[in-house]
């Protein structure tokens, strides 16, 4: 009962603000003499608001998710804009509303431009770490790391081309991927044919990869390890794995399922350096007290859109970059690709390549 209460109430909250955005548009579109079919306008806009829910209704609907993704965007930033004009209106001497919500408009329009640049357009980071392990057959470890790819019908085959280009040029010795790989679904990542791409992927010891949150949502774990696997990407499902005398890599399930292990379960006897994949910077306290080297993480995307990324930093304790907590070198990526709207504003696309030395 309190969550039927919860969500009544959230869509409730929602739909006033679609409202409130709705009546900014509709007193822009009243001053520029283009505002008609007041029936046919809230009917339009609440279809378009709540196209995020009608696309996951049937497979036959999936463009109302795509129109959704993007309302996304809109919705926020609209919102941003709707109300700095209206203070503008209250609270200053400029009046004239065609010419407020103009420039409203052609900021959200120069917005989603920027945003789609830093989402489409990603930037590579580099990272040198140091690691006191002697143990290992190698003096140094090259790795490529990337998560949130979120590969689906907007991130999409060229996007992942350009990860396996970029990821290839830096010539690694392994390559991790660390969780929501696709966007719930797998069935994009079959119908794009994005398997042939990642098996491009080229590194001395190869690809791993780990499950997010979303890979849960999507409910198709086997089909989305199946997939994995016959593109060359190599699944740890709470599993911890000796690469040569070289390192140990443990691959965490993400914290969605409630039943993974501990990672003191999954901590090897072993002193080779230890990697850690986690997809939600949720606990960095318990890895470094165990001993791990270096952990990598996503999840947070930094927000992807500002100012959101305000709100990440309130939640985790590292929601983006490099920190070194004890001797544990953490990195947690904003993402290669992005969930919902296909752009970014206060965060980019990236990969990062990590040099780790050891002495």
């Amino acid at each position: 009962m309190p969550k039927v209460i919860g969500g009544i109430l959230l869509i409730s909250i929602y739909s006033a603000l679609t409202f409130y955005l709705g009546w900014g548009v509709k007193q822009w579109l009243g001053a520029m003499g283009w505002f008609r079919y007041p029936i046919l306008f809230w009917l339009v806009l609440y279809l378009v608001a709540f196209s995020i829910i009608i696309g996951r209704l049937h497979e036959s609907l999936r463009f109302f998710s795509v129109i959704g993704n993007y309302w996304m965007f809109i919705f926020e930033y609209g919102l941003l804009l709707c109300l700095a004009a209206q203070l503008i209106i209250w609270l200053t001497p400029f009046k004239n509303v065609q010419i407020i919500g103009s420039i409203a408009i052609a900021v959200l329009f120069m917005l989603s431009i920027i945003g789609s640049y830093l989402a489409y357009s990603p930037v590579v980071r580099h990272l040198e770490i140091t690691v006191d392990k002697k143990d290992s057959e190698l003096k140094s470890l090259r790795a490529v790391v990337a998560s949130d790819f979120h590969l689906g019908v907007l991130s999409h085959k060229r996007h992942l081309q350009r990860f396996v280009d970029l990821s290839n040029e830096a010539q690694p010795d392994i390559v991790l991927l660390a969780g929501d790989i696709v966007d719930d679904d797998p069935k994009w990542f079959v119908q794009g044919e994005m398997a042939d791409v990642m098996k491009q992927l080229t590194s001395t010891y190869g690809t791993y990869g780990i499950l997010g949150n979303h890979e849960y949502y999507g409910k198709k774990i086997p089909e989305f390890i199946k997939e994995m696997k016959n593109a060359n990407v190599n699944i740890l499902l709470d599993e911890t794995i000796r690469i040569d005398d070289a390192f140990i890599l443990t691959g965490q399930e993400d914290r969605t399922n409630k039943d993974r292990k501990s990672l003191a379960e999954l901590k090897s006897s072993e002193s080779l350096p230890w990697l850690v994949m986690n997809h939600t910077p949720d606990d960095l306290l318990t890895p470094s007290k165990l001993g791990v080297d270096l952990h990598m993480s996503g999840h947070t995307h930094k927000g992807q859109l500002w100012p959101n990324q305000y709100i990440t930093a309130r939640v985790f304790e590292l929601d983006y970059g490099y920190k070194l907590k004890d001797q544990m070198h953490t990195l947690v990526s904003s993402g290669y690709g992005f969930w919902g709207p296909p752009m970014r504003i206060g965060s980019r696309s990236e990969l990062w390549i990590v040099d780790m030395k050891f002495r």
